[in-house]
Order: C-alpha cells, then sequence, then structure tokens
C-alpha cells in the first residue's frame, strides 16, 4: 500500500504525491504539479540508500566482480554478470568457444522469460484488467495468473540449470562456465520451452486486445543492434535519430548527473536531452531482428507503429520479446552440442574493459579499469532504470495535463500506470557512489 495525495481543481491544477509506488521494484515516489494547465514539477523521487557495488568491486578479480554484481539485482542478475563477462573477455582479447556463447545466449533468455513474465502478468496486467494486484486478479482469474507463472518458471529453469541457482547464479565465469553441460541437461528445458511457447504466443493475444490509454510521447530511443539476432548479449549502440556507435563507447555520447530529488544518477546524452530504453526501443529499432515466430505474433498485433510512441504499449513488446526469448531458447536447446571446454584459459593483467548489452528493462553499461595485476582500480556500472528516469520525468511531464479533467483515483491510477509500463527497478538504480573525504587538521 502506499499514501497517495492527489488534488485537482477546475482551474487546470493537479498536485500528486505518491509517497511508495506499488508494483515497482524497489522503493520510489512520485511528485507531481501541474498548475494551469503548464507542469511545474515531475519528479520520480528514487530514495533507497546507495548500495556501493562500483566501490566494492575495486580490488577484486574480474571473476570475483562477476559474482559481486550478480547481486546487484534479484530479477536480472544476469545482465550485470552478461555485460562484465563480455566487457572483460573484450578488453583482455579473450575468445569465447561458439557453443559457449550460444550457452549465454540461452541464459540471457532465461533472464529475460521470467523479468518479463514477472512484469507483465504480476505487475502490469493488473492495471489493464482493474485490479489492484495480482492477488486479487488470481481471485477472480486464476488461470490467467497461473499461465504467467508458468513462464516464469520456465525462464528459472533455465537460469538455476547454466547459472548453477534461479537466483544471482554462480557458474558464469571469465572465459566460459565453471562447468560443462552435458546435451541431456540442455535437451531437459525442451518440454518446458515448448510448453511456455504456446503460453507466450497466447500472452501476445491477451495484451494486444487490452484498452490502453491514448499517449504519444517524442523523443529519442537508443538500443543495441545486431546484425545477426535480437539485441541481448551483443551489437552496437543505435538511436531513432541515427547514432550508431561500438557498445564500448557509451561514454562518448552519454553521461551520469545528479539531481537533487534522487538517489539515483541520472543519464542524459551529449546535447543533455533524456533517452528511452527497453522493449519500446528494440522493438522499434531492431524489430527485423525478430525471431520468426516472434515477428509473425508482432505483425497479427498490428501495433508496432504504436508501440514506438505510445508506452502503454509497452506491454505488448515485452509480450512479443517474451516469445521471442522463448523461441529462440528452443532453437539453441535443439542445437546445443558441448563445447571442447567449458572455460578458455586466461592471464591477468592491465587494460580497460568496457561494454553494453540489453537487460530487460534496457540497455546496460560496465566500465572497469584495470591494474597490472588484473584487480579492478575503477568501475563504472550504469543500470537501465538510472539511464530511464529522466525519459520517465519528461513523459509525465507532457502526460499530466491530459489526467485534469479525471477524477482523483483514476488520474492516481492513470500516472501510476505510465511509471509501471517502463518496469522501472529502482534498487538497480541506487548503486552508485560519489565519496568525498575532508582533511581535518
Amino acid at each position: 500500500m502506499h499514501d497517495t495525495d492527489t488534488a485537482t481543481g477546475s482551474s487546470g491544477d493537479l498536485a500528486v504525491d505518491i509517497a511508495g509506488l506499488t508494483r515497482v521494484e524497489g522503493e520510489g515516489s512520485l511528485r507531481l504539479k501541474v498548475r494551469a494547465g503548464v507542469v511545474e514539477q515531475a519528479h520520480l523521487e528514487i530514495f533507497e540508500a546507495p548500495r556501493y557495488f562500483e566501490r566494492l568491486v575495486v580490488g577484486r578479480t574480474p571473476d570475483e566482480v562477476i559474482d559481486i554484481v550478480a547481486r546487484i539485482c534479484g530479477i536480472c542478475p544476469v545482465a550485470y554478470q552478461m555485460t562484465a563477462v563480455h566487457a572483460f573477455e573484450h578488453g583482455l582479447g579473450i575468445s569465447i568457444d561458439p557453443a559457449v556463447r550460444s550457452l549465454r545466449r540461452l541464459l540471457y533468455c532465461g533472464e529475460w522469460i521470467e523479468s518479463h513474465a514477472l512484469h507483465v502478468y504480476l505487475l502490469h496486467l493488473p492495471d489493464f484488467l482493474g485490479y489492484a494486484s495480482a492477488l486479487e486478479l488470481a481471485h477472480d482469474q486464476r488461470a490467467t495468473v497461473e499461465a504467467g507463472l508458468r513462464l516464469k518458471k520456465a525462464g528459472n529453469q533455465i537460469v538455476a540449470l547454466l547459472g548453477g541457482r534461479a537466483i544471482h547464479p554462480v557458474s558464469v565465469r571469465v572465459g566460459g562456465f565453471s562447468r560443462s553441460f552435458r546435451r541431456s541437461e540442455i535437451r531437459a528445458l525442451r518440454e518446458p520451452l515448448t510448453g511456455a511457447l504456446e503460453v507466450a504466443l497466447q500472452t501476445v493475444d491477451l495484451v494486444a486486445g487490452l484498452d490502453t490509454p491514448h499517449f504519444e510521447r517524442s523523443g529519442r530511443l537508443v538500443a543495441l543492434r545486431h546484425p545477426d539476432g535480437y539485441p541481448m548479449n551483443e551489437g552496437r549502440i543505435v538511436s531513432s535519430d541515427g547514432l550508431d556507435l561500438a557498445s564500448t563507447d557509451w561514454r562518448t555520447e552519454f553521461s551520469e548527473q545528479q539531481v537533487g530529488w534522487s538517489n539515483a544518477l541520472q543519464s542524459r546524452d551529449r546535447a543533455g536531452q533524456p533517452y528511452l530504453l527497453g522493449p519500446m526501443a528494440r522493438i522499434t529499432l531492431s524489430g527485423g531482428q525478430l525471431h520468426p515466430t516472434a515477428a509473425a505474433a508482432l505483425a497479427r498485433t498490428g501495433l508496432a507503429g504504436e508501440i514506438a510512441v505510445n508506452p502503454y504499449r509497452s506491454i505488448v513488446a515485452r509480450a512479443v520479446e517474451l516469445v521471442d526469448a522463448t523461441a529462440e531458447a528452443l532453437d539453441i536447446v535443439e542445437a546445443y552440442q558441448p563445447p571442447a571446454d567449458p572455460r578458455q584459459p586466461w592471464t591477468p593483467g592491465p587494460g580497460t574493459a568496457a561494454w553494453a548489452t540489453e537487460a530487460p528493462r534496457g540497455l546496460i553499461f560496465h566500465a572497469y579499469d584495470l591494474d597490472d595485476r588484473g584487480l579492478v582500480t575503477h568501475a563504472q556500472i550504469v543500470p537501465p532504470t538510472s539511464q530511464n528516469q529522466a525519459a520517465i520525468e519528461a513523459d509525465l511531464a507532457a502526460f499530466a495535463p491530459s489526467v485534469l479533467d479525471l477524477s482523483r483515483d483514476e488520474a492516481t491510477l492513470r500516472i501510476e500506470q505510465l511509471i509501471r509500463s517502463y518496469d522501472p527497478c529502482i534498487s538497480c538504480a541506487t548503486h552508485f557512489l560519489d565519496l568525498s573525504v575532508e582533511a581535518l587538521g
């Protein structure tokens, strides 16, 4: 539950103060003020305490870093591991067996499945069906919620097998995995994934038919793009206005900034403007690389154009990505051949390591400096939510005047629903460290 203070007036005034946003991951609040139809303030306030992960990895080896960053998020630990391991391997010039690369992609598919299923069915769908929570939805529509849980279970099974456990996996290592995986182990995933694909396709049909508010946003969309597949582990950073740069070069176009009302850094582009990450951006910028099964599902909805501009349609984009991840996971399972060695040997050394991958919520960027012993001397970890926060605020400012004539409860619902459309992971956004030491005496 949360405390909401919403006031509307015939003069075109609106004040919304939501002290605790529900059905998002983490602790945050919203403060929105509209006067005479003009937005004076739109602040998404993230007040969870900083978690210092960028400082915790200093002095650690790359393999230790991979284990540490998995603890940043219980929903998307693979995203942090994959970004870190690709960064170290690229920075140290380590070549990976193609079979290992496929296994990592399968692991990432598992995370996309469980994360998207959680958001679609338990966090976001209740908004559209008129329920205050997934528990109330399950009371009236038990089969719907159970379908979402079956999807999530299939994703968890992949992560548990390849990662060693379903939450905070431990098997990923620089150069590969800590152990080999027999063909029979991987093939055991075929049955749950086959059922999950059927549910994922049904999910697209379900959410495509939802009655969504009409809202068109403008602004820059940013995602990875890869010529050989839908972006996940690899690709170049592209945007809706023509940006095209290597995933290692995020810092040449984007930077983090501190704002006074949030414990999370916000990211903006070189022009100082916000930008949007996530399923909307990926579908719009890389929809041509979707798995054929997912591409057909998207085409049946006829909503690709709306997905590009209306955040409320992001639930459709996530459902399409559920199909994509499940279908690709099945393809990997069917074609799997064990690598000759689970892990390539490598030698620690100095260098700079950087990479970007696509977490379920959007692009995630890591950069590390290594000393002569191969230990981390500096780290930068940029989660999707901290990058999306400025765009969410800008969209709230554009959307707020449209709810002035609604009742207090309806205005609050529409605004919260919009925030949940971005699936913000607030806890993930609060692990920066800005350390200042003052010498006394």
